[in-house]
C-alpha cells in the first residue's frame, strides 16, 4: 500500500513539473527596416520604419505617412519602440544612423555618440517628440557637413596647423603651437576652445587635445559642447535655435556665421539644408521653419 502511495506521489509530482510554465524569454523587438522617405515610391510589399515601427505597404504609395494612411499595414514595434529607438533614450537607433552614414569612419562610433549624450541631458530631449528628432536631425546634418559624412577626423589642411594657437592667452599652447587644429564631429580648433570645452567636460583638452581624435566619446562630446553652449558667431546655440523654433537657418549661422550666411556661400548652406531634410525623413518627422540664414 505504501509503495502504491509513494508511486501515486511520483506520477502526480511528473505531471505538476510538466504543467509549470516556465518563464518567457524576453522578446526581443524587431530590426527597424530602411526609413520612410516622402519622396520614395513603395508598392504591395514594400517594407518601411517610421516612428519606431516597421509598415508594409498594401499597394502604390507615395507620400502617405505610415501610421496615418490605410495603405499601411501595422507590423509592430522595432529597435526599442517610439519613445526609445535605439534602446537607450536616444530618439536616434543605430540602424538610422548607419543609414544616415554609409560611410562614415569607424572612429566615429554609435556607442560613442550614445555615451556622450549624459554630458548634455537636453539635447534631443527638450520638448516634443517632433522637436527632439529634429534638433538630432540637426545636429547630425551639420555634424555630417563638417565632415564629409562623418569621414574625416581631423583638419585635412596641415598647413594650417600652426595657426590655430591664440598666443594672447595667457594659458599659451601647452600642447605645441600646432596641437590646437580642427577635429572632431564639429571640427573643434583654437587653443581656447579647447580649454573651454575641456573646462566643460572636466578633461583637459588645452594639455591633451589629441584626445579628440583618440576616443570617439570625447570627440562626440566636444562636437555637443559646441551645439549645446555655445553661439559662435550666431546669437543663439543651436540647441536653442530649435527647440526654441527659429530655425534650421540658425543653427548654420551659429556655426558658420557671414562665411555662409547672408549670401556668403549659398551652396554649402543649401548642402546642409538638403541633409538636414534627408535626416528627418529617416527620423520620422519635421524640418519645421526658417531652413536658411
Amino acid at each position: 500500500m505504501i509503495r502504491r502511495v509513494m508511486s501515486l506521489l511520483v506520477a502526480l509530482s511528473a505531471i505538476v513539473a510538466a504543467l509549470v510554465v516556465l518563464p518567457a524569454a524576453t522578446a526581443q523587438a524587431a530590426t527597424c527596416a530602411t526609413a520612410w522617405s516622402s519622396s520614395a515610391v513603395y508598392t504591395n510589399g514594400g517594407a518601411v520604419s517610421y516612428n519606431g515601427r516597421n509598415y508594409t505597404a498594401k499597394w502604390w504609395t507615395q507620400n502617405e505617412r505610415p501610421g496615418t494612411s490605410d495603405v499601411w499595414a501595422d507590423k509592430g514595434a522595432c529597435g526599442g519602440g517610439s519613445e526609445n529607438p535605439g534602446g537607450n533614450g536616444f530618439v536616434v537607433s543605430e540602424a538610422q544612423f548607419n543609414q544616415m552614414f554609409p560611410n562614415r569612419n569607424a572612429f566615429y562610433t554609435y556607442k560613442g555618440l550614445t555615451d556622450a549624450l549624459s554630458a548634455f541631458p537636453a539635447f534631443a530631449k527638450t520638448g516634443s517628440d517632433e522637436v527632439k528628432k529634429r534638433e538630432a536631425a540637426a545636429f547630425l546634418a551639420n555634424v555630417s557637413h563638417e565632415t564629409g559624412g562623418l569621414f574625416y577626423i581631423k583638419e585635412v589642411n596641415e598647413a594650417n596647423y600652426p595657426h590655430y594657437c591664440d598666443t594672447t592667452q595667457s594659458y599659451g599652447c601647452p600642447a605645441g603651437q600646432a596641437a590646437y587644429y580642427g577635429r572632431g564631429p564639429i571640427q573643434l580648433s583654437w587653443n581656447f576652445n579647447y580649454k573651454a570645452a575641456g573646462d566643460a567636460l572636466g578633461i583637459n583638452l588645452l594639455a591633451n587635445p589629441y584626445l579628440v581624435e583618440q576616443d570617439p566619446a570625447v570627440a562626440w562630446k566636444t562636437g555637443l559642447w559646441y551645439w549645446n553652449t555655445q553661439n559662435g558667431p550666431g546669437t543663439m546655440t543651436p540647441h536653442n535655435a530649435i527647440v526654441n523654433n527659429a530655425g534650421f537657418g540658425e543653427t548654420i549661422r551659429s556655426i558658420n556665421g557671414a562665411l555662409e550666411c547672408n549670401g556668403g556661400n549659398p551652396a554649402q548652406v543649401q548642402s546642409r539644408i538638403n541633409k538636414f531634410t534627408q535626416f528627418t525623413q529617416i527620423l520620422g518627422t519635421t524640418t519645421g521653419p526658417n531652413l536658411s540664414c
